[in-house]
């Protein structure tokens, strides 16, 4: 499997396991496919959706929120620790993280 990022959005092009097509509308555009999910789970049309990959989709979504997390509380705790430790170098930059 890989996965690529575009406009923050990570788009997996999994390898097709035997028995399955080796392209489904998921591998051939997954934009598309996520809008006709979409558009079913509204209808309420449940026996139509792509139950495997919508289930992989929203794992990647919380591990990529996860991930975000992570990102911004190190950046926050760094940015402390900078002001605490260093309070003559101070930056607008520091303070703006901080203050948010």
């Amino acid at each position: 499997m890989s996965d690529s990022k575009a406009g923050g959005a990570s788009i997996r092009r999994p390898a097709a396991p035997s028995g399955r097509p080796a392209t489904t509308p998921y591998d051939k555009d997954v934009i598309l496919w996520s809008q006709e999910q979409a558009r079913l789970l509204r209808a309420g049309r449940f026996a139509e959706l792509d139950v495997e990959h919508l289930a992989d989709e929203i794992e990647d979504v919380g591990k990529s929120e996860k991930r975000e997390l992570a990102s911004r509380v190190a950046v926050l705790l760094a940015h402390l620790l900078k002001l605490s430790g260093q309070p003559e170098n101070r930056s607008k930059s520091w303070r703006a993280t901080i203050v948010l």
